[in-house]
């Protein structure tokens, strides 16, 4: 995949394009069902926003793409890569599997969805923030997720 929820019938896009611009379909490409990437990329780094998969390997159980029967390989070293970016003061995940994998590799509690928790690696504080899932199958009206999401931002 070229980069981040990519498939247009997820609605990450949409809620970002909701939130930033009052516009559901910033992110499409007109006539196209399918979200412009560099436009995506290029929001991500003007908003300061890092995306990436909690996960390096996994191995699908089933043949769909629910995370249910999705079974994590290997783990990202999340600290390492937090290492490396020293600014940033939040984390957050929008799938259970994703907010397992955090309880799982720093001990913490989960979240509530939509909400967060702090989340203390060494010296550092961040917030540990679970947002409801983007898929399609995540029962919950689009403009109720942008909800959610608008907790992240200063908007």
């Amino acid at each position: 995949m070229p980069f981040f929820y990519p498939n247009w019938t997820n609605d990450f896009w949409r809620v970002m394009g909701l939130l930033f611009h009052d516009d559901k379909d910033w992110f499409a490409v007109p006539s196209e069902k399918r979200f412009d990437i560099d436009k995506a990329k290029e929001f991500c780094r003007t908003q300061g926003i890092a995306l990436y998969d909690t996960a390096c390997e996994v191995r699908r159980l089933k043949d769909n793409a629910s995370d249910k029967f999705l079974e994590v390989v290997t783990p990202t070293d999340i600290p390492a890569l937090l290492d490396r970016i020293s600014r940033c003061d939040a984390l957050v995940t929008t799938g259970q599997k994703a907010t397992d994998v955090i309880v799982g590799t720093f001990g913490c509690a989960e979240p509530p969805m939509g909400g967060s928790t702090p989340l203390f690696i060494n010296d550092r504080r961040l917030s540990f923030w679970r947002m409801p899932s983007t898929s399609r199958a995540y029962p919950l009206p689009l403009a109720r997720k942008a909800e959610a999401y608008r907790k992240l931002f200063i908007i």
